[in-house]
């Protein structure tokens, strides 16, 4: 099972550029590599990752076979208002991983 870590600022100031961090725990298997049998491991990657603030997508990155296990995520955005962060992970043989984190703006 995967596991999400994040790191958003708890407070910051009306216009404070903020940095946000999220990784996820996932073994990103390629489908490129084989078995000792010679079978094809299948692909099990993440394919995409979204961050969203009170509902509007503000990151979003789309993924593929050559991004490393446990992808991690920074970017930065401005501290408007007081809100929830939402972070989805989608990807193959129907993965998916959510996670949030709320920010006081004074």
């Amino acid at each position: 099972m995967a596991s999400a870590l994040i790191n958003v600022p708890k407070r910051a100031k009306r216009g404070d550029l903020i940095e946000i961090r999220a990784l996820t725990s996932h073994i990103m298997e390629t489908g490129y590599r084989r078995k000792a049998s010679g079978e094809i491991v299948p692909r099990d990657i993440i394919t995409s990752f979204t961050c969203r603030f009170n509902g509007q997508e503000i990151f979003r990155a789309d993924l593929f076979p050559a991004i490393a296990a446990n992808p991690y995520f920074s970017f930065f955005t401005t501290a408007t208002e007081s809100g929830k962060f939402e972070f989805e992970w989608t990807g193959d043989n129907g993965f998916s991983q959510t996670a949030s984190a709320a920010i006081t703006v004074e």
